[in-house]
């Protein structure tokens, strides 16, 4: 190599370098801004990020007898758009009742519905089956029905969806298994030349036998599959579908066989479940998409916000559909948190100088902690301030109505007192950060010049001496 590409590749190298170990170069990928609940008595909730720009966006309806979809170039946006009736059930025979759960895919260049429907005779008769569109927009085109999705056993089936892993295409869903006295399991089969057709083998990859999988029902459905960091992450959902359902995860390494049941792991307790504190229950069958800037993962799924509900669930209409962050734990897992309260979703202040650590709440004193668990004492929603119009507070995501406020100068979560002393004190004018660009820095509002700032492990709020280590531990990227 020349003497001059040498010394360029060198420079360039020494250049990375210096990015991966520069401040703030380890933050994760920056906060959503969503409000909750993105959609009113939709359940199922399956939202496909296309490339022609839009998100599209179909769930269950409480009437269970149509599939509906809309569209926005926003996540957000789909809380507003118009919705589509795509198709509706039969009046006999087959697809004829209990329309459930529909999820939309492109492949191959064609538009793809998955969904359960019963038989206008037999309205528990759960079958798979599948819509095709080779429309560019599918809420204008047309839909042609491809029958049934046909599986080893005749029996209840449900949830099928689809991923593509080291470039074969499979299908999960959810289904009755002959001598297994279970209400669902899980199963994998890589799919046909058709998608609606399987092919080879069936794998049942999980039954439910533990507590959390068998309160009021013994359920295992609704997967979806996040392939992160080496590795798929299978969701699945479990129990009946009252404040008792909750999420499970199995994970697979990347290069493992999917068909294999051995290559999946199952965790022993539930991965997201009902929040007492947040008042949000049941949350389950979810999907998972990603946010516009493509940097996050987005969790999407719905819940209630009441526990006790009057007859069977399935006869409520209240489901809703909600999505919040997917965070990623230093090992490469996923951590879900809870459900976060309705309204504005939270965000992470993680600290610019000490990268992969956030300020937390523990004990009420607020720190600055890497690896933080559970995750939502890390979770703050930034909300017009209780000062007023200009400021902002932060309010704990699993203590709802308790802030971060200063006294003594040192930072605590604590429950608003109705005081104008602890209004001021809980509230902060959002600056640009003191550390320059992609931070921000937060400002006392009763003692102007005075900011948010982490120093030995705790969270103060100290008045800016101008030097570069105040400047860097006094500014925090939004996470």
């Amino acid at each position: 190599m020349p003497a001059r590409s040498a010394a360029v590749a060198v420079a360039t190298l020494l250049i990375v370098i210096a990015n991966l170990l520069s401040p703030g170069s380890a933050h994760a990928s920056p906060a959503v801004q969503y409000t909750n609940p993105l959609a009113a008595q939709r359940a199922d909730p399956h939202i496909f990020r296309h490339t022609d720009g839009y998100y599209y966006f179909t769930a269950t309806v409480p009437e269970y007898d149509r599939i509906v979809l809309r569209r926005a170039t926003t996540i957000q946006g789909l809380a507003g758009a118009p919705e589509t009736v795509i198709w509706r059930k039969h009046a006999t025979g087959e697809m004829g009742a209990h329309i459930w759960a529909p999820e939309i895919h492109f492949i191959n260049g064609k538009w793809y519905v998955y969904f359960a429907a019963g038989r206008a005779d037999d309205v528990w008769r759960i079958r798979m089956y599948v819509l095709e569109s080779s429309a560019a927009n599918p809420l204008t085109g047309s839909w042609t029905e491809r029958g049934r999705i046909t599986t080893p056993w005749d029996t209840f089936s449900l949830d099928a969806t689809t991923f593509v892993a080291n470039g074969v295409r499979f299908l999960l869903w959810a289904q009755q298994e002959p001598g297994i006295a279970t209400n669902s399991n899980l199963y994998i089969a890589r799919m046909g030349a058709s998608p609606w057709t399987i092919i080879g083998a069936t794998t049942r990859l999980t039954v439910p036998t533990l507590a959390w999988e068998t309160r009021g029902y013994k359920v295992a459905e609704g997967p979806s599959v996040l392939q992160r960091n080496g590795r798929l992450f299978l969701t699945y959902s479990a129990s009946a579908t009252d404040a008792n359902y909750c999420l499970g995860l199995l994970t697979a390494s990347a290069t493992a066989d999917p068909l294999q049941a051995s290559s999946w792991t199952k965790s022993q307790g539930p991965v997201f479940a009902s929040s007492a504190t947040t008042g949000q229950y049941g949350p389950g069958h979810n999907s998972f998409t990603t946010s516009e800037d493509g940097q996050s993962d987005i969790l999407v799924y719905h819940d209630r916000n009441y526990r006790d509900i009057s007859g069977d669930p399935l006869n409520d209409p209240n489901r809703r559909t909600r999505v919040q962050k997917v965070y990623w734990r230093a090992d490469g897992t996923p951590d879900f948190g809870i459900p976060v309260p309705d309204g504005a979703t939270p965000a992470r202040l993680m600290s610019y100088d000490t990268p992969g650590q956030a300020l937390r709440h523990r004990d009420y004193r607020v720190r600055l902690e890497a690896n933080v668990a559970p995750l939502a004492d890390s979770q703050f929603r930034l909300v017009t301030g209780l000062s007023g119009a200009g400021t902002v507070s932060l309010e704990s995501t699993n203590f709802p109505g308790h802030h971060l406020r200063h006294r003594n100068f040192e930072a605590w979560l604590e429950r608003r007192d109705g005081t104008a002393l602890f209004d001021a004190d809980a509230s902060f004018v959002r600056r640009a950060g003191l550390a320059g660009a992609g931070t921000v820095s937060l400002e006392s509002v009763n003692f102007p010049g005075y900011f948010v700032r982490h120093r030995a492990g705790s969270a103060w709020v100290e008045q800016n001496d101008g030097s570069s280590a105040f400047k860097g531990s006094a500014s925090f990227v939004l996470e």
